[in-house]
């Protein structure tokens, strides 16, 4: 499937030329195992790729959203996206801790999901719960607005209305966020004390879907004590540092991986 979609990307980019053969530089998840990247890598040659590199999601999110990693400071970069939370602590153009979590937006619809079903015995679908959080979803609530929802009773197998409140979202969130800010924490503990230091300055920056989430940088903030800020585009923010690093492949050598 991973090389057919390549195969139609490439096809889209270069529509005039039947023999395509690009460089392609792929991002994967900090986690990922080495079985995993390889994969990835076959997929990509044999869609037609001249030459394949992969960068980590994290360092990727981290040059799109234009933190300093060459530089002599600490930066640190959350990306909160679909599938996988990455989280990374970077200096000197290199990695100084990397983590990758698989909760992330799904695991938020699938939250959503499980406390409607808990605590009005209302059965929605994943649609629904992703329209929840976009519509009303929250980290903290801080305002009285509501959510009129519609789905199937449980018990009576008919449809059913109930009146959502930003403080519904909040606790259903809850197991999530608490696991990535369990992340963050990890994170925060094993980084090395001269660059804990940098970040009490320079903070973090969430990247990636969810972080678009209502208030999540002030929880994070709250839980953490230190400044938290969404980058400017959180959705192609990955994107955007994969074709920076791409143009720039001589910065940023010491980052691509897997080089064929």
């Amino acid at each position: 499937v991973t090389e057919e979609m390549i195969k139609h990307f490439i096809k889209k980019v270069h529509k005039k030329k039947a023999f395509a053969n690009p460089r392609i530089l792929i991002c994967v998840p900090t986690g990922s195992t080495p079985v995993e990247r390889k994969a990835i890598q076959d997929s990509a040659l044999a869609a037609g790729a001249r030459k394949v590199q992969l960068i980590e999601e994290s360092i990727a999110a981290a040059i799109g959203a234009g933190l300093p990693i060459s530089e002599a400071t600490g930066s640190m970069v959350v990306d909160i996206g679909g599938g996988t939370t990455e989280i990374a602590v970077m200096s000197l153009g290199g990695v100084v801790y990397a983590n990758s979590m698989r909760v992330a937006g799904d695991a938020m619809d699938a939250s959503i999901i499980q406390y409607m079903r808990k605590q009005f015995n209302l059965l929605v679908g994943e649609a629904s719960a992703e329209k929840i959080k976009k519509e009303i979803g929250t980290a903290m609530p801080t305002s009285g607005n509501s959510y009129l929802m519609k789905g199937r009773d449980i018990r009576s197998g008919t449809p059913k209305e109930i009146t959502l409140k930003e403080e519904d979202t909040a606790e259903a969130l809850r197991p999530v966020l608490n696991q990535i800010l369990a992340g963050i924490k990890d994170a925060l503990e094993n980084t090395p004390p001269e660059l804990s230091a940098d970040l009490v300055d320079m903070g973090m920056v969430l990247t990636g879907g969810s972080a678009l989430l209502k208030n999540i940088d002030k929880l994070i903030s709250k839980e953490t004590g230190l400044p938290v800020q969404i980058s400017e585009d959180p959705l192609s923010c990955v994107a955007y540092g994969c074709g920076k690093a791409l143009d720039d492949e001589q910065t940023f050598s010491n980052l691509l991986l897997g080089e064929q």
